[in-house]
């Protein structure tokens, strides 16, 4: 447990996506959150008023650029003018769900790359570094020209599938070839081999009429098989995938993803999936119409709380990683 240091000139916000994660993180590090204003227009404009001062202060903004994202995003760049304004020493954004991420490339002609947008739009705001949890693809880190923290998830799954003590014969799922590199790193922590579900479709996220893929590589007959994802938006590929598993043998199927998005009917999808549980983690605070009986909640508090006092104690922050 690392605690904070010379805390009298350290402050910590919270936007409306992300208070009650914002809130527990506050409680960990023993400081409260500092007051703001934010409200709307008649015509949806944003307006955010700093209600203390933050001169010579070090700013930590916690925000998820979730559901609604733009209006989520655009909170965040106002608020972070705000404080370069009310002359803030340093600014740090903690977002715990960078959105936009899933577009860091062309993968078509004339398509935009928006995760390097949204890295542009932050560093001409001036923010002086990025905390960030499970980003859809690492390389998003090299958007950015300040330094950038990208924490994982991994280690917290890792040992909530230890207290569960579901046995020996536990496989590893990537539910595409995309995903392996997560899926493995998640193998490495628990000691347990991996299997890849052999879905070609690129737009499988984006579909709900999808034939079961028709192959797994690797052993998942008579296993407990966890299927690892970084986001669960539709709920599609998730189930498709745990049907799959389901038709080659696998005894008992959970699904893990840091991002519960869950967008549409993503939790019914869900809940009449093949699935014994579906873990996910609290970057993105979900409304009470989001929540299903098989949906487990871990907090990402205490790895948040980690960083933001050993990056303020000036401590590395590999052990985080």
């Amino acid at each position: 447990m690392t605690e904070i240091k010379d805390a009298k000139n350290v402050r910590l916000f919270a936007l409306n996506s992300n208070e009650p994660l914002a809130k527990s993180v506050s409680d960990k590090i023993g400081l409260p959150l500092s007051k703001a204003s934010i409200s709307h227009f008649a015509d949806g404009e944003i307006k955010v008023t700093i209600d203390e001062s933050v001169r010579g202060c070090e700013t930590y903004v916690i925000q998820s650029v979730s559901n609604p994202v733009n209006t989520n995003l655009m909170e965040l760049l106002i608020m972070v003018d705000a404080l370069r304004r009310a002359s803030a020493k340093k600014i740090n954004v903690v977002m715990p769900y960078y959105g936009y991420a899933r577009q860091d490339r062309k993968a078509r002609s004339r398509e935009p790359i928006t995760a390097k947008l949204i890295a542009n739009l932050l560093e001409m705001d001036n923010i002086d570094r990025l905390i960030t949890i499970n980003l859809h693809a690492a390389q998003v880190q090299g958007f950015f020209d300040i330094p950038v923290d990208h924490l994982q998830a991994t280690k917290l799954f890792a040992k909530y599938v230890q207290e569960r003590e579901l046995g020996n014969d536990i496989v590893v799922v990537s539910p595409d070839h995309a995903g392996v590199s997560l899926a493995r790193q998640f193998a490495e922590e628990i000691k347990a081999p991996i299997a890849i579900v052999d879905n070609r479709n690129d737009e499988v996220r984006e579909r709900t009429d999808q034939e079961v893929p028709e192959y797994v590589i690797g052993d998942v007959k008579d296993k407990v098989a966890i299927i690892v994802d970084d986001i669960v938006d539709t709920g599609v590929r998730m189930n498709l995938s745990a049907r799959a598993l389901q038709k080659f043998g696998a005894k008992k199927i959970y699904g893990i993803a840091t991002h519960a998005v869950l967008s549409g009917n993503a939790p019914r999808v869900l809940e009449e999936s093949p699935l014994e549980e579906m873990w996910v983690t609290d970057t993105i605070n979900l409304p009470a119409e989001k929540e299903f009986k098989k949906l487990r909640r871990l907090s990402v508090a205490e790895l948040l709380k980690e960083a933001i006092v050993r990056v303020h104690n000036h401590q590395s922050i590999h052990a985080l990683f």
